[in-house]
């Protein structure tokens, strides 16, 4: 998948960026049963592609529901299993209550941004 590669409708758009070894996943719009599928697709697309170091930017995402709390743990312990991993940044206050209230925020290492997502990956 190239940085130009995305799926768009008209509640979510999600970009993939490669920098530094991983896949940036850009998201923008509401992550929910809607809009999902497209985004549980783009992440497995990346793990069949072997790209296993993955940081998921929801900077630009409002709100996230139970299914997509359920992509991001199941792509989180594929690419663990497959010796990578995954990471949040830019997480706005509604999406840290849910991680927070859900107790993933103690299973998904978040940042402030994907820049110090990728430079605390570099430092391990």
């Amino acid at each position: 998948m190239t940085s130009d590669d995305a799926f768009i409708d008209e509640q979510l758009c999600v970009r993939v960026e490669h920098r530094q070894g991983f896949a940036v996943v850009v998201a923008r719009g509401e992550v929910d049963l809607a809009t999902v599928g497209g985004f549980r697709s783009v992440l497995n697309d990346l793990m069949v592609e072997g790209h296993v170091d993955v940081v998921v930017d929801l900077t630009d995402v409002p709100f996230v529901d139970s299914s997509a709390l359920g992509a991001l743990v199941a792509a989180h312990r594929r690419a663990r299993g497959l010796g990578g991993g995954l990471s949040l940044a830019g997480i706005q206050p509604p999406v840290a209550r849910i991680l927070e209230l859900t107790g993933l925020d103690r299973v998904l290492a978040a940042y402030p941004t994907a820049d110090e997502a990728l430079r605390q990956a570099g430092e391990e």
